[in-house]
């Protein structure tokens, strides 16, 4: 029971290439290993230079959309730089499109030995598809990824995923009017048509909820909190053992959603790195641990949406965009939050003490949050299929505002 984080990592540049075939209607280059499709082009990304225009397509694609929030160069610079933990167990390789020497597309492709592990040899993955309105764009970029993945013998690819299921992934397909919160990714409405026109097909949907923080709790709920309240503490991250308190939370989470759809564990490096921009950037009353009988059962971890201030920076914390963020986040706050990360222990699910537990660490930071001019949070993101999850934010008077979707073939 909980919600997944789609996380901030560092990755590294993995220097290998697609080789040389003929693959009508498409001719790969044996020399240069890009694959040219009628006046499209695909080049790998091997090189600094290359991977700042890998980061800048989206600012050509997003161009036209009041919902895009930029993201900053100098975070996606360290996000596809070699410190990711990612790639203590994977491997990636990246690809631009280009139309008259101008980025019109890109994507990625990665191996996860993790989610091999759990879920066979033969498994791989796409990844920061972005891209115009075009056919051939979209397939020269598919059928390149494609190639990189069949090489490593890939039979069933998913995605997209950047770079694993533990960090931002999925399609939008509802929602396109609002922007993305912090950590969240956002789609033009063309991607899902043109992904499956390349056979790819739905294979589970992802779903973000909005709530009003003044939202008071029913009754009912309050009644179940009070049955327990004995033997539930509630207790905010204590920041003097920040990394024990990280294990906790790991060691949680690892467990609630262990038999969840496509879970992947997180490393210990992996959530050492998550908990590195918890500490910068998240109050310790944004981080609620429940404790039954005085063992750790439950958490969550609530976020400022840091999206309100970027969307003013354009990218750049340079000359002053720092200066401007830092004086925005102490004298004037946010008025949005994300909760993306909660999970209630294996042991718990499905029973009135379970309940319990999620309700009371989604409604401790709600006060506090008023308190910092938040009016409202977003809850994501939430598999389709998790019922119990669903019905507990329903009840709280939470709705479905944006869905995302995960996309499979086999090759």
């Amino acid at each position: 029971m909980g919600f997944h984080i789609p996380g901030c990592y560092c990755l590294s540049i993995a220097k290998s290439s697609v080789f040389g075939c003929v693959y009508i209607p498409f001719i790969m280059n044996e020399n240069r290993g890009q694959l040219i499709s009628g006046a499209v082009t695909v080049r790998p990304v091997t090189n600094r230079r290359e991977m700042g225009v890998f980061i800048d397509v989206p600012w050509q694609i997003y161009a036209d959309d009041p919902s895009w929030v930029p993201p900053l160069r100098l975070e996606r610079r360290l996000h596809f730089s070699r410190f990711n933990p990612f790639f203590k167990h994977g491997e990636w390789q990246a690809w631009v499109a280009y139309r008259n020497n101008q980025p019109v597309g890109r994507i990625s492709a990665q191996i996860d030995q993790l989610h091999r592990e759990r879920y066979g040899a033969d498994t791989g993955h796409f990844g920061s598809l972005e891209g115009i309105d075009d056919t051939a764009i979209f397939a020269a970029l598919i059928h390149i990824a494609e190639e990189w993945l069949a090489m490593r013998h890939t039979r069933h690819v998913s995605g997209p995923f950047n770079l694993s299921i533990n960090q931002e992934c999925g399609i939008l397909v509802e929602g396109f009017d609002t922007p993305p919160m912090v950590m969240m990714p956002h789609s033009r409405t063309w991607y899902g048509r043109l992904l499956e026109e390349q056979g790819y097909q739905p294979l589970k949907d992802l779903l973000a909820y909005w709530a009003e923080v003044d939202h008071k709790l029913p009754r009912l709920m309050n009644t179940l909190i009070d049955k327990f309240s004995k033997q539930i503490r509630l207790r905010a991250l204590r920041r003097d053992k920040f990394s024990e308190e990280m294990e906790t939370l790991r060691d949680i989470f690892n467990d609630a959603w262990s038999e969840n759809w496509g879970f992947v564990p997180f490393t210990e490096a992996e959530f050492a790195e998550l908990g590195s921009s918890l500490r910068l950037l998240v109050p310790d009353e944004f981080i609620q641990i429940a404790e039954v009988d005085g063992i750790p059962a439950a958490f969550m971890v609530g976020l400022p949406n840091l999206n309100e201030i970027f969307t003013r920076l354009n990218g750049s914390l340079f000359p002053f965009g720092w200066i401007r963020m830092i004086r925005h986040l102490k004298y004037k706050g946010v008025q949005t939050g994300r909760i993306p990360l909660m999970g209630v222990r294996k042991q718990f699910q499905s029973s009135p003490l379970g309940m319990a537990l999620a309700i009371m660490v989604i409604n401790a930071p709600r006060q506090m949050a008023l308190s910092r001019g938040i009016q409202a949070v977003e809850l994501s993101w939430i598999l389709e299929d998790n019922k119990a999850m669903r019905g507990i934010l329903a009840y709280l008077g939470c709705r479905e505002y944006k869905r995302y979707r995960i996309y499979g073939k086999t090759l």
